[in-house]
């Protein structure tokens, strides 16, 4: 470890024992005293930078987080000469970051925002991180279009309220109010016989119940496309598709936390395979290389397998699977020799690929995704500009009918800038009664919301019958 004095910041290895002996290294080493505007603006840099497409690490980190601290120093020395409100406040911030030689870095870890590992996000990082996104995402939604209440109606539900109603013949006496009902029948003894007498006659009409409402669950996967073009730069913000879809899913889980603890979110990632992803590591999730193997094409039909197999584990009645790509299919499986046959005798230069395990081991490591190879493992690759094969396409199709039947909703979301796009994809809701959309990606977090809270009160509306 050593100091250099010509920049803010200790230099020193992460080394694997750090977490454990970080507090005695820097022991005696001034705490950083960090106002609460420089600390947020410290964890939405965090947030930027855990969503690129390479993570960057804790040194590359702790230089990147000196510099919001110089920007935000640099900043507030120039409201101060101009004359704004709150210097006071200001001078503590500028001062107390100046002081301590504590890396930023060392003092997250401390606090509990960040780890020693290549996935540097804590739990507490990633939900306090998210919670941040998904305020600043509702805030530029326009205030009034929905509201985070289930429904307004009252009748029989799973879900106990509080406040309650009059009893009705008939009603669950379950789900009586027995201190308000003997309170309701000793003021009424008291009007008219201007006495209570023990044991107290109770009457029908002093009984009051519990409200309740409707708990409507809903299991949800959503399917994100990890093919090579996800990597692209969008022309309408900083963002690539894939960080822009990322932070989508990382607001819209928080979200589902928050409001909607009692449904089911599940996300997948895919390419030509597919695979669950845990929520902490939606930050992480990385596109596939083009030309190191062949699963940087883009399979649906592995992706709704896959949704369509983790659906049908749970008894929840709404099913939905929402696809998120910016293109469309060019992979699917080959069921058997017969069907590879056919396809070899009409394009006799078409390629086919079998997931080896070198293969499976490495993406393992890489981007610690655990491949489906159980849904399918020959697979039939064919990429067309702006055009689908028309077996992959027909394939594909018969995928998504064979989730419709088993009464899962699927929809889809294309973040591209080339609308031309969509048109497979209209096609293919056509069968399934679904819904497509095409949207800018630097839009795609405020349409998932959005889409998620409006479907949610559609499901819930649909099934009162108050």
């Amino acid at each position: 470890m050593f100091t250099n004095k010509s920049i803010d910041f200790i230099y020193y290895p992460f080394t694997k024992e750090l977490d454990n002996t970080a507090n005695k290294k820097f022991e005696d080493l001034e705490e950083r005293n960090i106002s609460n505007d420089t600390f947020d603006e410290l964890l939405k840099s965090l947030g930027r930078e855990v969503l690129k497409e390479k993570t960057p690490s804790l040194q590359e980190l702790e230089q990147t987080l000196q510099e919001v601290i110089k920007k935000k120093e640099k900043n507030d020395k120039f409201k101060q000469e101009n004359n704004f409100k709150d210097t006071d406040e200001l001078n503590v911030s500028s001062d107390s970051t100046i002081k301590s030689n504590l890396p930023i870095v060392t003092h997250l870890i401390r606090k509990g925002y960040l780890k020693n590992s290549q996935k540097w996000l804590s739990s507490k990082g990633f939900v306090n991180i998210g919670e941040k996104i998904l305020q600043d995402i509702l805030k530029e939604l326009k205030k009034g279009d929905f509201g985070i209440h289930e429904s307004k109606n009252f009748g029989y539900g799973s879900l106990l309220l509080d406040t309650t109603k009059k009893y009705e013949m008939g009603d669950d006496i379950r789900l009586i109010n027995i201190p308000n009902s003997l309170l309701n029948s000793i003021h009424r003894l008291a009007r008219e016989n201007g006495k209570v007498e023990i044991p107290i006659q109770l009457d029908i009409e002093d009984f009051e119940e519990y409200e309740t409402i409707q708990e409507v669950r809903i299991s949800i996967v959503y399917c994100i496309d990890l093919s090579s073009t996800m990597r692209y730069s969008t022309l309408y913000g900083d963002l690539s598709r894939i960080e822009a879809a990322k932070r989508a899913l990382w607001s819209l889980y928080i979200l589902h936390k928050k409001y909607f603890p009692s449904d089911i979110i599940n996300i997948i990632g895919f390419g030509a395979l597919a695979s669950k992803i845990d929520p902490p590591d939606i930050p992480y999730l990385k596109t596939f290389e083009p030309g190191v193997d062949f699963l940087h094409y883009t399979n649906y039909q592995a992706a709704l397998r896959l949704a369509k197999k983790m659906l049908q584990k749970n008894s929840v009645e709404n099913k939905r699977i929402v696809l998120i790509t910016d293109g469309h299919p060019s992979a699917c499986f080959i069921d058997n020799e017969k069907e590879q046959q056919k396809i070899l005798s009409q394009r006799p230069y078409s390629h086919f690929y079998i997931p080896d395990k070198n293969t499976i081991n490495s993406i393992k490591k890489s981007h610690e995704m655990n491949l489906d190879i159980h849904s399918g493992r020959l697979v039939y690759l064919c990429y067309r500009y702006r055009q689908v094969d028309q077996f992959i396409g027909e394939r594909t199709i018969i995928e998504a009918k064979k989730c419709y039947k088993k009464g899962i909703q699927i929809d889809t979301i294309m973040i591209s800038e080339e609308n031309s796009m969509l048109s497979y994809v209209n096609e293919m809701e056509k069968y399934v009664k679904g819904r497509s959309y095409y949207i800018n990606p630097d839009s795609i977090d405020k349409m998932l919301l959005t889409d998620y809270i409006n479907n949610k009160k559609k499901i819930i509306h649909s099934q009162d019958n108050f």
